[in-house]
């Protein structure tokens, strides 16, 4: 996905949730603080965008996005990506991340005042799913020299202690990284 398939996303979320502050929390998040073209491909290949709402607490929003331009809507026939409506729940995330987003707001996203996961704390969220595809994406942003470390570590171990072995995951797969 290209940072202007994620401005036209985020333009059609807005207006179909009618809502202007739209935050996006799946991988296609790093769009927000780097151009596709200084991403390694595993960053960016992508061809969904997980999107939430800063203010959705019943999640209708994420719905009615999901039914819009969701997969294998008429969206994603036309254009081959999509969004994906998600709460922000399912997300696993450090504290203090509110306060670290990113603004995401080129002229083609409005009316959308997008806001994207920084990258590290979007980094802790993939790795805390351990899926297969999470930790090529983290391991290649590392590769790649986008993410530091030490803050990684930091990050990690300012997850919640309800998710106590999603951080000990993190650390063990940190440590042999």
């Amino acid at each position: 996905m290209t940072r202007e398939q994620l401005a036209h996303l985020l333009r059609a979320a807005s207006r179909i949730a009618e809502d202007t502050d739209v935050l996006v929390i799946g991988s296609q998040a790093i769009l927000g603080s780097f151009s596709e073209d200084d991403l390694p491909e595993e960053a960016w290949i992508s061809i969904e965008a997980d999107l939430t709402f800063l203010d959705d607490p019943d999640g209708t929003k994420a719905l009615k996005v999901d039914g819009a331009i969701g997969e294998l809507s008429n969206f994603h026939e036309m254009y081959a990506y999509y969004s994906q409506g998600v709460d922000i729940s399912v997300a696993i995330l450090p504290d203090g991340w509110r306060d670290r987003l990113v603004p995401f707001r080129p002229q083609s996203a409005l009316p959308a005042q997008a806001w994207c996961l920084e990258p590290h704390d979007l980094a802790i969220s993939k790795l805390a799913a351990s899926r297969h595809k999470d930790t090529v994406f983290a391991q290649a942003l590392l590769e790649a020299q986008l993410l530091r470390h030490p803050t990684l570590v930091e990050r990690a171990s300012e997850l919640d202690d309800r998710y106590s072995r999603q951080r000990r995951w993190i650390l063990d797969w940190l440590n042999r990284h």
